[in-house]
């Protein structure tokens, strides 16, 4: 990957930790870097799916992140993903990056991608109850 590109990626993240405190303004910046609107269809079908690994996102945070899950490996409880139950998710832009990419690593196998961030987010911020 060129230099410039490098230094493009790490600008977009180091501002998007900078600016986004709900998780609205993450989504709207995800979608912003992915250069395409979030879709919540689409990040319900990531969310549920398996990638080639064991695992999806749905089998720790359940099919319905509306209610608590539990860590496949530790039985660790999970509050509910759905802001809408859990008002502290998606507040740090730093947390959010964390566990995107650490769980993102144990689901896909890789990093998501902007566009896979903000579609799962969106489809999140469409869960009530």
């Amino acid at each position: 990957m060129k230099r410039s590109m490098v230094l493009g990626v790490l600008a977009a993240a180091l501002s998007l930790q900078a600016w986004a405190v709900t998780p609205l303004e993450q989504m709207n910046a995800y979608a912003a870097q992915a250069g395409q609107p979030a879709q919540a269809a689409r990040g319900q079908e990531f969310f549920t799916s398996k990638h080639g690994h064991d695992w999806s996102c749905s089998t720790c945070h359940t099919a319905h992140p509306t209610v608590d899950g539990k860590h496949a490996s530790t039985g660790k409880v999970i509050a509910p993903m759905a802001p809408a139950l859990h008002a502290e998710r998606f507040t740090d832009a730093a947390k959010t990056e964390k566990w995107f990419r650490r769980n993102c690593n144990d689901v896909v196998g890789r990093e998501c991608t902007p566009g896979e961030k903000a579609d799962v987010l969106a489809w999140l911020l469409s869960l009530k109850n």
